[in-house]
């Protein structure tokens, strides 16, 4: 789909692959004796063979080693950054030539097991007569509600929204990934016998919430898989200025205006794009998704300021790709000094420029600034997309003895998802930080193949029976 025509809605971008095309691209795949790109991926996809069947024309065999090791296949094809995973380890792609589309074929093969009835329904061959509790609804708590739920546990999961799927829902734009491809999993779940108790925030004093004491009594496991929400903000003057927005806060509204949710903050424009000359502050996806759909949404200009060039920005190159394609300006080497205009309203940001100055050991670039490079951007409306931090889980579950990381994460046992309370474990980013959704689901799926180790470990006539 061209830019002019993309940015007038908020449809997925890409279309879809015509069977022939398909099989044409995942031929492609040169079945390199060192598959680079199933290591390059982390669920460890077994990806040249999915490709191999899809190339013969079996789509069906190649879905079924599709969903083998991923339980959202084509979610991750659509919004797994396979420029710096799979398709940037590819070998086509090493060598110079133009890279598989692993995430297309992998988005257009789960779309046709839909379709085609290929998805089966979770049908436990046994009920193991124990309960899990899943605090959050996102990627991390639905895989792992997925691998829990088929291997014949009662599972609740637990989530603070009025729908299911977390940032899957509300913080990614629909034209990266439109909310049916999301809606069907859950509903996949729901049929298959997980509950979702949602509008309940665990720890918090709202009418049906309730405490994290309750939800270990009620189960005999428990996974946080809470994500990190609380968000970083600037620290410039002005900052506290009318029209300056959190990011999470403004894709929350477009995404419930989307799903035709009646926003009044959206109503009343102060999470609005429309005809605003807007600033976008921060360089990862988060600050892509801003930028992007801060256009669909009618903005008169839209800039990305980000403090390192283009090469050690830390979101997708591809997502960059397409917002410029789509009119966004990018500002690089660029820091905020102060947002303008007074307490009820904003009139611009100014900036400096900045240079790299030395290499640090993970390879990413320090920066200092350059004299004399102040400038002024003008802006109705200036967006905070500078990433995201825990919120005080020990506190807000009242479990001092709940141990965090030197970064506020939930720490757990070496390699393993094992919190320090008993039969409570954590996956996702409250463990590992704030990082991509697959990262999410490869830890969801590990926690819970490690929480039915550790159930099974309790009920030995149960482990007997199954084996039976």
């Amino acid at each position: 789909m061209s830019a002019n025509d993309r940015v007038r809605a908020f449809d997925e971008i890409y279309a879809d692959f015509a069977p022939a095309a398909g099989t044409t691209q995942a031929s492609r795949c040169a079945q390199c004796g060192v598959p680079f790109c199933q290591s390059g991926c982390p669920l460890e996809n077994n990806i040249p063979d999915w490709l191999k069947l899809a190339a013969e024309g079996r789509a069906e065999e190649a879905w079924r080693q599709s969903e083998a090791t991923s339980t959202m296949p084509e979610i991750c094809g659509r919004i797994c950054p396979q420029d710096r995973l799979c398709e940037g380890s590819c070998t086509l792609e090493q060598s110079g030539w133009e890279t598989v589309t692993i995430g297309s074929v992998e988005r257009w093969l789960g779309d046709m097991a839909f379709e085609n009835g290929w998805v089966t329904p979770i049908r436990p061959l046994v009920e193991r007569g124990q309960s899990v509790g899943i605090v959050g609804a996102g990627p991390a708590g639905l895989a792992a509600a997925d691998r829990l739920r088929s291997a014949g546990y009662a599972v609740t999961v637990y989530d603070r929204h009025d729908r299911a799927g977390g940032l899957l829902i509300y913080g990614i734009p629909g034209f990266k990934l439109e909310k049916h491809v999301v809606q069907r999993r859950v509903d996949r779940l729901i049929d298959g016998g997980v509950v979702f108790e949602l509008g309940v925030d665990i720890g918090g004093s709202g009418e049906g919430d309730l405490s994290f004491a309750e939800v270990r009594s009620r189960h005999d496991a428990v996974l946080i898989a809470t994500g990190v929400y609380q968000a970083r903000r600037l620290t410039a003057p002005g900052c506290g200025s009318h029209g300056v927005v959190a990011a999470l806060d403004y894709l929350i509204a477009s995404n419930r205006t989307g799903l035709g949710d009646v926003v009044p903050a959206v109503v009343d424009g102060s999470l609005s794009a429309q005809g605003k000359r807007v600033v976008v502050i921060g360089g990862g996806d988060t600050a892509m998704d801003c930028v992007r759909t801060a256009i669909r949404q009618g903005a008169a200009s839209v800039v990305c300021l980000y403090r390192r060039d283009r090469d050690n920005m830390p979101g997708s190159a591809r997502e960059v790709a397409n917002a410029e394609e789509e009119g966004i300006v990018f500002e690089w080497l660029a820091s905020p000094r102060a947002v303008l205009g007074g307490a009820g309203g904003v009139t611009g940001v100014r900036s400096i420029r900045m240079a790299l100055s030395a290499q640090g050991a993970d390879g990413r670039w320090s920066v200092e600034e350059v004299p004399g490079g102040e400038f002024d951007r003008p802006a109705d409306m200036v967006i905070e997309a500078l990433g995201f931090e825990p919120e005080d889980i020990p506190g807000r579950f009242v479990s001092p003895d709940l141990a965090l990381t030197d970064w506020r994460t939930v720490r757990t046992a070496g390699r393993t998802k094992a919190t320090t309370l008993e039969g409570v474990f954590a996956a996702g980013d409250i463990v590992r930080g704030a990082s991509l959704v697959v990262w999410a689901v490869r830890d969801g799926q590990d926690a819970a193949a490690e929480i039915d180790a550790w159930l099974t470990a309790r009920a030995p006539s149960i482990s007997a029976r199954v084996a039976a």
